[in-house]
């Protein structure tokens, strides 16, 4: 009878414990605390930093952030670096962003008039944008925001923010103007 029982109870444990039941494995969202945009002018010119800075997260502090002014008719190189300042030292989670490419992009968006275009420089393992490096063109004298916006899990391809779906890893918004 002892024996009877433990079978029986072993063949509740396995049945029991299916591999169906394991939990699916959970990918966290990054913890950003800083966003780094520099722009090099391809004429030879200093670089502008653009730079949103919340070491608090949603603490009481609002974040730090500091703008930038961009020259007519100048082409920038620009490069996105994001950073976990919560870990000592940093952590740069640009790196994890182009790791799993597949599911990040940035998208880069103006107002108030601002004349500035962009266009990708790099891109994921299937072609599609990823956003970490672009270029930007200055045009007429403008001021307005510069926003970037790091999507994760977007539809890709798309045709912009509009229709990427997905969640917002980071928004940072900048007053930029054209001089």
């Amino acid at each position: 009878m002892k024996f009877l029982t433990a079978a029986v109870f072993t063949s509740l444990l396995f049945i029991g414990c299916s591999k169906d039941d394991a939990p699916e494995a959970v990918n966290e969202e990054e913890v950003i605390t800083t966003l780094t945009v520099t722009l090099i002018p391809d004429d030879g010119g200093a670089a502008i930093i653009l730079q949103t800075r919340d070491l608090d997260g949603d603490g009481p502090n609002a974040p730090v952030i500091t703008n930038g002014d961009l020259a007519t008719g100048v082409t920038y190189s620009g490069s996105i670096v994001l950073l976990n300042e919560t870990e000592d030292p940093a952590e740069n989670i640009t790196e994890e962003v182009e790791e799993e490419s597949d599911v990040h992009q940035f998208f880069y968006t103006t107002t108030g008039g601002l004349d500035v275009t962009t266009s990708y420089d790099n891109f994921d393992s299937n072609g599609d944008y990823l956003g970490t490096e672009f270029t930007l063109v200055a045009g007429a004298v403008s001021t307005g925001t510069l926003t970037f916006t790091l999507r994760h899990t977007p539809t890709k391809p798309n045709t912009g923010l509009e229709d990427a779906g997905g969640e917002s890893d980071i928004i940072a918004t900048f007053d930029v103007s054209v001089q």
